[in-house]
């Protein structure tokens, strides 16, 4: 049995909810259940259901406006900043409610970092963009501590390489590949845990890109990753796992080779092969 839903040109069935359905093998990172993201009365996100791996890299895709980053912001409760918007039903960070009143978002922020479509370094030098989370978090106590946590973000970021001489220069003077780079390394320095990255690549070129990708596959060692791409080759190149997102319905996750090989839904087929998006 399939929910049929209203789309002004025509109607779609989207599979079941998964809801409390493990979707991982093993213990989840992040876990939805039932998820619903409202805008006053539009309704952006229908009853998604998934689980994120841990130390993998998992894509969402979909046409614009289908509910991805939506969702990906409800990840680490970036929509609680829109006065109209609400989020119900069940989101956890290894079992914890992160919708609990309970927790403290500054903290939630800092284990689950964000990276925008496009990068915005704050009008300050290179050092003290990265050295910021750990400050105002207060993570270290001493000027050596914090020099080795900037130079460790950015080598890990792959930037200190080409900035280690200019670290007191405006981060604003970076290339845009470079930029996005040192905001990645801002989000590492706090040690997080999961680093959601919203259309990372979208205003970079195809060099400064292929940079960010090989970044993206060293990180997932150590982190989670969780990307929102419009570009479904990118999707295919960085991530294990892809979840494919239509007018808000999760409507397929699964193997990212599986997905765009061997989908199960029509509408999933249809968006990979370009019938529509």
């Amino acid at each position: 049995m399939t929910h049929l839903r209203n789309d002004p040109e025509q109607q779609h069935e989207y599979p079941e909810t998964t809801a409390g359905k493990p979707t991982v093998d093993g213990d989840a990172k992040v876990a939805a259940r039932g998820a619903n993201v409202f805008y006053g009365a539009k309704q952006a996100i229908k009853e998604v259901s998934l689980d994120i791996a841990p130390n993998e890299v998992t894509s969402f895709i979909g046409p614009s406006g289908c509910g991805k980053s939506t969702f990906l912001r409800a990840l680490n409760r970036m929509n609680d900043i829109i006065d109209i918007c609400r989020v119900t039903g069940d989101i956890r960070l290894d079992g914890e409610d992160i919708y609990d009143r309970k927790v403290d978002v500054v903290q939630l922020r800092a284990r689950v970092g964000m990276v925008f479509q496009k990068p915005n370094p704050f009008p300050k030098s290179i050092f003290e963009n990265v050295a910021y989370g750990p400050r105002i978090h207060g993570l270290v106590a001493h000027k050596d501590e914090l020099d080795e946590i900037v130079h460790t973000s950015l080598e890990r970021a792959g930037l200190l390489g080409e900035v280690k001489d200019r670290l007191e220069t405006p981060g604003t003077g970076l290339s845009g590949g470079q930029q996005q780079r040192l905001c990645i390394a801002r989000a590492i320095a706090v040690s997080p845990e999961v680093i959601l990255m919203d259309e990372p690549c979208s205003a970079l070129d195809p060099i400064a890109t292929a940079k960010i990708e090989e970044l993206i596959d060293e990180l997932r060692g150590n982190y989670t990753i969780v990307i929102v791409t419009h570009s479904m080759q990118q999707a295919a190149r960085v991530s294990q796992r892809t979840a494919f997102f239509h007018l808000g319905n999760l409507v397929e996750m699964g193997d990212t080779e599986t997905i765009f090989t061997n989908p199960e839904h029509k509408l999933t087929q249809g968006y990979i092969t370009g019938r529509f998006g």
